[in-house]
């Protein structure tokens, strides 16, 4: 059973219908009981509870009707039996249960248990409040007495485990369905949900612990992922040849910098160079390309005002990075260079107001990545960000099937879709201090120079989107409250170098 912050156990997700029909295939097919798969379930929800817990002494469930509350009174027994102090509030007359459920609450009972009248107040002293209240398989928003429920568990002081996924939340989206209750722990079963690892999913899980009850491989290979979680970071690039030079890794021109906005394109083109890329210019607004480079004097800056000055910096680039600070304007300073960078041919990574730009007038091309954040996707698909983050998996397939490419799509649980797979991957490194302006930028340069070393656009963007979000955490661990993007260029170093 994988115990980590970030799981690792497996790279491979599932939506809830699959994950169901996984359910039955070890029932149907490999003959597995249902009542063996849950006592299987609590169990391993119990053990994790201790491992998190372990000087927990009172314990609270929260059972609904079906299967998941099933695995909370299983999870009531194995308490009740290890000697705790157990209450269980069931939302549905234990009476009106069938299946393995009823078999498991008779189980309890048989143990010695019952079931209580709801009790809100600080679900009497608990120290760890369970959640066996909704499953997967909710698709409509929570009402009425359930949404009572959960608003009082959130209110709740001590500890909270989600069993299977925190009731309230959509397995597939990762959308909060009205109320949802917010874990410091889920334990999931059989195959793990995309949505717990996206949207508003990391929010509501806490940290997320796989168990696959014992199943064989068989049960996995039996549905093809719907998406896959990109691994931690743990090691570099490749190591470079003792006869390499500079002109071997590339050459990166980041176009961007209007007036106001200089730091973006500065940052974007630093971020290209503490990943290794070979040369790095930067083409930017002529009123401050003096300034660019006066503490990085690595960096090239040309002070650009037309698309005539911009075409000798674009001849001699490898990949250009277009749109940090750029600007708007449809005949603008912004505009004009952008359109010089659509002529160009080159291989390019696209960001900000070149991607408002871009929505302007949509372009289809295979040689790009684009990295929008739900705000810039909301405008690439004429649509509202709250349509981007009620389904981010719907948004990046549309978005690729709009713009083509490689699509990075921000945000928690940054998503990532090119050519190399079917299926978007997760990324699931990265904080909430990562929210501060300037973020975007560094991730524009660090795959712009990962493209200019060689890798392909999907290679690039994967690999970037976790060295970013690396970065971020060395960074957040002085602190996530006052993270600055300039932060984490040392780290991106040290990470590359690994």
């Amino acid at each position: 059973m994988n115990t980590s912050n970030k799981p690792q156990a497996t790279d491979r997700l599932y939506r809830a219908e699959q994950v169901r029909a996984m359910d039955r295939f070890a029932i149907d097919t490999l003959g597995i009981p249902g009542i063996e798969l849950m006592n299987q379930a609590g169990s391993a929800a119990f053990t994790a509870l201790r491992q998190r817990w372990p000087n927990a002494r009172v314990v609270s469930v929260v059972c609904g009707s079906g299967n998941n509350g099933g695995d909370g009174y299983v999870l009531a027994r194995l308490a009740l039996q290890a000697g705790m102090d157990v209450r269980v509030y069931p939302l549905s007359p234990p009476d009106k249960l069938q299946g393995d459920a009823l078999t498991a609450f008779l189980d309890y009972n048989e143990s010695g248990g019952s079931a209580l009248e709801f009790v809100p107040a600080n679900f009497e002293g608990a120290q760890v409040l369970v959640d066996g209240l909704l499953g997967t398989g909710l698709d409509r928003e929570v009402t009425g007495l359930y949404a009572d429920v959960i608003r009082a568990m959130n209110q709740f002081n001590g500890g909270v485990l989600a069993l299977d996924i925190p009731s309230g939340l959509h397995a597939d989206t990762g959308r909060r369905l009205g109320e949802a209750v917010k874990a410091d722990l889920t334990v999931t079963f059989i195959g793990l949900k995309q949505g717990l690892f996206t949207g508003e999913g990391p929010e509501h899980c806490g940290q997320v612990v796989f168990d696959d009850l014992d199943t064989s491989h068989s049960v996995q290979a039996s549905q093809t992922p719907s998406a896959w979680l990109l691994p931690p970071w743990h090691t570099g690039l490749p190591r470079r040849s003792r006869g390499a030079h500079k002109g071997n890794f590339g050459r990166v021109l980041v176009v961007g910098g209007a007036p106001g906005f200089c730091g973006a394109a500065r940052m974007a083109a630093e971020s290209a160079a503490r990943v290794g890329a070979g040369l790095i210019s930067l083409a930017t607004h002529p009123d401050h390309a003096a300034l660019m480079n006066i503490n990085r004097p690595e960096l090239m800056s040309h002070g650009v005002a037309t698309a005539e000055e911009l075409r000798p910096l674009l001849a001699r680039a490898s990949v250009v990075a277009v749109g940090p600070g750029l600007g708007l304007g449809q005949a603008g300073w912004g505009r004009v260079l952008f359109e010089a960078v659509l002529d160009s041919g080159l291989p390019l990574v696209v960001d900000a107001d070149a991607l408002n730009l871009l929505a302007l007038a949509p372009l289809k091309r295979d040689d790009w990545v684009l990295t929008p954040h739900p705000g810039e996707a909301a405008r690439l698909l004429k649509t509202t960000s709250a349509t981007i983050q009620g389904d981010r998996f719907a948004a990046i397939t549309a978005l690729r099937e709009k713009y083509g490419g490689t699509i990075v799509l921000k945000g928690s649980g940054t998503l990532v879709l090119g050519d190399s797979k079917p299926e978007p991957s997760i990324c699931t490194q990265g904080n909430p201090g990562m929210a501060s302006g300037g973020m975007g930028d560094v991730l524009t340069g660090v795959i712009s120079g990962l493209l200019a070393q060689g890798l392909g656009y999907h290679e690039a963007a994967e690999i970037g989107v976790r060295l970013h979000g690396t970065a971020g955490d060395k960074a957040a661990e002085e602190g996530e409250r006052g993270l600055l993007a300039g932060d984490l260029m040392p780290w991106l170093r040290k990470l590359v170098n690994l």
